[in-house]
């Protein structure tokens, strides 16, 4: 299938625009197409988006009530979002919007014998703005299957954007709703064996000659969300060697229940939670995936990365997401992240 008005291939040919792709596919896209080990997977664009709000009367109704809106007002706001997103769930996708949809699942199932399920990941273009992070406050859904169950998460990702969360963190960081979107990416899901993040700069410093990478067992949303205490490594960025390292409790991990087709929780076993989730060789692995990244985008990044255990050893190695690192790099005069591809090596 090619891309077309609604959906984007990460390996397809369209062009990459952040306002239509949002900060977490336009950075995908990007990715894949430099080469990266990025999972397979297409954008539901903005313009889907776009279309469900304005064609279901929603656009103007959510404008309406979010006006004059009180930050202060906690419970006000609260009320308000489960009116939005119960609306936004409620209402039927467009037919076109729905075909084209569905017709870039089949086309993706097509590509793994028996098929593969999916991660389902919002993907806002309010996301990564300089200066802010809006870092887990979208949604994101693991080991879906089925297109029923994606085009339902679809338009939860949707609904995302008007968490109370979300809600206040605009209000209060005087960032406007008028023209704000969303983009969904659907993707092959990954199997981790361990998964993390990396920062190719100290955060504790700003100090850009280190990368620093938290890592635990499982899927990743439990370091992103700090359910788990993980290992810190900080590695030399030229050299790729250890620093020094923090080898967390890593209690708990996330993994597939395929019977179930969802995820579930278990502890971790003393023995591994007391030794550190990498080798050296992943360890060097990831740092050396990261500083790409940061030569790519010519700015610190914050990376999302997994070993995926359905991949042989040496090639397992997948990147999840990039985006520029928010806290320190701001203040670091670096050139902004690409968001064109021209010469790609």
């Amino acid at each position: 299938m090619r891309d077309t008005r609604y959906v984007q291939f990460f390996d397809g040919t369209g062009e990459v625009r952040h306002e239509l792709l949002g900060g977490k596919c336009a950075s995908l896209v990007i990715m894949t197409r430099a080469g990266m080990p990025v999972p397979p997977g297409f954008a539901v664009t903005t313009a889907g988006y776009d279309e469900f709000v304005a064609g279901s009367g929603l656009a103007a109704e959510i404008a309406r009530l979010l006006s004059g809106l009180d930050p202060d007002d906690v419970v006000g706001v609260e009320a308000l979002s489960r009116r939005i997103r119960a609306g936004i769930c409620s209402r039927a996708v467009p037919d076109e919007l729905c075909a084209q949809i569905l017709a870039a699942y089949a086309d993706l199932q097509d590509r793994f014998p028996g098929g593969v399920p999916v991660a389902v990941r919002s993907s806002a273009t309010a996301e990564d703005l300089p200066g802010a992070s809006f870092a887990g406050q979208q949604d994101t859904y693991l080991w879906l299957i089925g297109a029923d169950a994606v085009l339902s998460h679809i338009r939860s990702c949707w609904a995302s954007l008007y968490t109370s969360r979300a809600i206040l963190y605009r209000l209060r960081g005087g960032i406007g709703d008028a023209g704000l979107s969303t983009a969904v990416a659907v993707q092959k899901m990954v199997n981790p064996a361990v998964s993390g993040v990396a920062i190719t700069l100290d955060p504790a410093t700003g100090d850009r000659s280190k990368i620093t990478i938290d890592a635990s067992y499982g899927v990743g949303e439990m370091v992103v969300s700090g359910r788990v205490t993980p290992d810190n490594i900080v590695v030399d960025k030229v050299m790729l060697s250890v620093v020094r390292q923090t080898i967390g409790d890593k209690h708990a991990e996330l993994v597939p229940d395929r019977t179930a087709a969802r995820l579930v929780e278990r502890e971790v076993d003393p023995a591994r939670r007391g030794r550190r989730c990498m080798t050296d060789d992943e360890v060097r692995a990831v740092a050396a995936m990261a500083k790409r990244a940061e030569k790519h985008y010519r700015c610190p990044q914050d990376v999302e990365w997994a070993f995926d255990t359905e991949l042989p050893a040496g090639e397992n190695l997948v990147l999840l997401q990039s985006r520029p690192e928010t806290v320190h790099s701001p203040n670091a005069r670096v050139a902004p992240p690409l968001l064109t591809v021209p010469g790609l090596t």
